[in-house]
């Protein structure tokens, strides 16, 4: 009942942004493709501040609300993976919008195939329950804060949320508000966007048929291999990350191409972001006896993020990879 609970309350809660921007195309091409009351003039002007108005309201705050009310934060994890398909969408549909239609397209939809690949990983990962637990950062600053953390989960969980996916999604802006013929510039921003999913998605797979195969020995009362380094993780600690960083610059590319060069901020900054991350797995990794020395060895011989030779122990290229 909890899980089919948790699904309805996030297929309701995206309604209210996705409802008035209905509106708000409802009311301009009824009007003679015109916006004549304050409100939807300014929906008009300003698409970009709309998109952060709705974020705000539909994300920050219900969101917020109903982390509250139910004592986790889980619903931010699951719409990392959906809000950026809505975005793209939004772009598009915007009546300023203007842009060469195969190149939005084809953003379309690999966002599409991002999209449902990171989405099936997550509820692969959470063994296709809805809503079971919060990312366990969350659950460590709760610890943390305290009788704080409800005010502290609004910047924590949220508001930095949207610094974080508002500026990550800026190339699809840059996208739909230039209409420049594609070149050979796009077709590079493909490739690397492209690679991006596919590392990702192996990186995932190996480290979730790890994983299974851990919690198979562990009921079995078997000994549990400590690390994994085996297919990508091989040559990366983080393959993963390496492969989600390359699907955001990828799209950057595709903005630079259009002169929107500026769009670069929101991939650098969830890279910086995604770099402090990986101190924390880390130090959580290290923080396990059964594997904070294989993990210490690893860290030694291996690559943070772009996968490259393995190193001896005692510095220089490993000469058996």
């Amino acid at each position: 009942m909890g899980n089919l609970k948790n699904v309805v309350i996030a297929l309701v809660t995206p309604l209210p942004s996705i409802f008035f921007y209905l509106s708000f195309l409802n009311h301009y091409y009824h009007n003679g493709n015109s916006t004549s009351s304050g409100l939807w003039a300014w929906c008009f002007h300003h698409p970009f501040l709309l998109a952060n108005a709705l974020f705000f309201v539909n994300v920050n705050i219900l969101f917020w609300v109903i982390g509250l009310l139910q004592s986790s934060h889980w619903m931010i994890d699951p719409y990392w993976t959906v809000i950026p398909v809505l975005f793209v969408h939004y772009y598009a549909t915007h009546p300023l919008a203007q842009y060469d239609w195969w190149r939005s397209r084809v953003v379309m939809l690999m966002t599409w195939i991002w999209s449902l690949r990171l989405s099936h990983n997550y509820f692969r990962r959470e063994k296709w329950q809805w809503g079971v637990r919060e990312d366990w950062r969350f659950s460590d600053m709760r610890h943390q804060y305290g009788k704080n953390w409800w005010w502290v989960s609004f910047v924590a969980v949220y508001l930095s949320q949207q610094v974080f996916i508002i500026g990550v999604c800026l190339p699809f802006y840059a996208v739909h508000s230039v209409d420049k013929p594609w070149n050979i510039w796009d077709v590079v921003a493909v490739a690397v966007c492209i690679c991006g999913i596919v590392v990702a998605y192996y990186a995932d797979t190996q480290l979730h048929n790890f994983v299974s195969r851990n919690e198979k020995l562990k009921e079995q009362g078997m000994p549990i291999v400590p690390n994994l380094d085996k297919g990508l993780w091989r040559y990366s600690r983080h393959p993963n990350y390496f492969g989600e960083q390359l699907w955001w610059w990828g799209l950057v590319i595709f903005a630079w191409n259009l002169g929107q060069g500026w769009t670069f901020v929101g991939s650098l900054i969830n890279s910086m972001c995604l770099a402090y991350v990986t101190v924390l797995v880390e130090n959580r990794m290290m923080k396990q006896e059964y594997r904070a020395e294989a993990y210490r060895l690893y860290q030694k011989t291996t690559s943070v993020w772009i996968p490259w030779y393995k190193s001896s122990p005692s510095g220089g290229k490993d000469k058996n990879t």
